[in-house]
């Protein structure tokens, strides 16, 4: 046990490290580590999405710090598209490989853990995602051992000993607000809640559509949860009955997930509770898992659409937004499952309803993260296009019924233009 100060002191320039991720992302060991920065060169810094502002990818800690994004979140598209910082496209159930493999070698983990229990095992708490394989891919373990961490159950626990540097802190996992949802969202809510069959397994992600999907399932019964992220919406609906997962096939009773991101209302719901399982990434996203649920219904977005039903979610042109994460890993897997859903949802529009995000081809540079072989359903605020089984006209035609109606012309004259139609 030592200072913050002291845990980063052995860390090298040359060397490359992984941060735990989303909540739980080690601020105190991280801050520590920035403080270094006049005396460090091309530290590595991987990681998937954090909270918080994320010091070292300001613009002065070029040179001293070079980021490597799993997947990019708001405080890392800056550094990523100016060049200070690298993105590692990758499914997100692959990345424990990544480091167990040695292709992405690690020499440093840091991480953000509840104390010890009389076991000596310390839970990784809100976020488990590829944290545990970078534990026992790395040479050194360097950990906030945090009184406000909740200590979740599952497969997400570390023993004291493996830890070489504990620092002992109490601070609360990085909070997320739930997003304010408007009409748009509202609609799309409710056009995606009536593909959903009482005794589905859910997985939603964050954001405004998320949180109006969970709203409008108030009267639904029997729902479970496997997914690789969650937050607040899930407790309002164990409260209600709404979700009890007694009719998973697997892990049954059991909210299961990756990560979290969401309130002190939730870090003490999940803290103790044996409703809740945190797995690793390579469970929660494996699609071998993911089809064993029946009616599995997956729930995913996009920043573009074209006509032909390729999914981009991961820019906005040559700009990179976000990764490919597990969108991948649960459209496939429940398509495969018995009565499962594959549901990609979206607003119509963008750039404050401007641009169609339905569109006759994606923009150039855009990467395709949802290949039109794997989409099956895509929803807007106007209604469903199924494309499972249909042809480029039939999609194309499904697509313009819901794109907005004042790009609908456009969209059927481009389609005409190309032959789709």
């Amino acid at each position: 046990m030592v200072t913050a100060e002291e845990a980063v002191a052995g860390i090298r320039s040359g060397q490359q490290l992984y941060l735990q991720a989303a909540s739980a992302v080690p601020s105190v060991l991280l801050d520590a580590l920035v403080a270094r920065a006049p005396e460090l060169e091309d530290v590595k810094i991987v990681h998937l999405h954090v909270e918080g502002p994320g010091p070292h990818l300001a613009p002065e800690m070029a040179g001293h710090f070079r980021h490597r994004a799993l997947f990019i979140g708001p405080n890392a598209r800056a550094a990523v598209n100016e060049g200070r910082a690298e993105y590692i496209p990758v499914f997100l159930h692959d990345v424990a490989d990544l480091f167990l493999s040695g292709l992405v070698p690690l020499d440093a983990v840091l991480v953000n853990v509840s104390p010890p229990d009389a076991h000596g095992f310390c839970s990784l708490g809100t976020s488990v995602e590829g944290t545990l394989a970078a534990i026992r891919a790395a040479d050194t373990v360097i950990a906030q051992i945090n009184h406000s961490m909740p200590r979740t159950l599952g497969d997400g626990f570390v023993h004291a000993d493996t830890i070489d540097f504990g620092v002992e802190v109490d601070v609360l996992p990085y909070e997320h607000q739930l997003e304010t949802i408007g009409d748009v969202e509202e609609r799309i809510g409710k056009y995606v809640a009536g593909l959903v069959p009482d005794g589905a397994t859910l997985q939603m992600g964050i954001g405004g559509i998320p949180t109006a999907v969970a709203m409008a399932l108030t009267d639904h019964r029997d729902l479970g949860v496997h997914t690789e992220m969650f937050t607040d919406v899930v407790v309002d609906f164990v409260e209600r009955g709404v979700i009890n997962g007694r009719r998973k096939e697997v892990n049954r009773g059991k909210i299961v997930s990756t990560f979290m991101m969401g309130t002190k209302r939730l870090y003490d719901f999940v803290h103790d509770n044996p409703m809740v399982e945190m797995r690793p990434a390579e469970y929660t996203n494996d699609t071998a898992v993911i089809r064993r649920f029946s009616r599995m219904t997956a729930i995913n977005s996009a920043i573009e659409v074209d006509l032909s039903g390729q999914i981009c979610a991961d820019s906005i042109g040559r700009q990179l937004f976000s990764g490919v994460g597990g969108q991948m890993d649960f459209i496939r897997g429940a398509a495969l499952a018995p009565e499962g859903r594959a549901i990609i949802a979206l607003p119509s529009t963008a750039a404050r309803g401007t641009r169609s995000r339905i569109v006759p081809f994606l923009t150039e540079g855009a990467g395709v993260v949802t290949t039109r072989a794997h989409v099956r359903t895509v929803v807007t605020e106007w209604g469903a296009a199924e494309l499972y089984g249909r042809s480029i006209a039939e999609r194309a035609r499904a697509l313009i019924g819901i794109s907005h109606p004042d790009f609908r012309a456009e969209l059927e004259a481009a389609a005409r233009t190309t032959h789709y139609l």
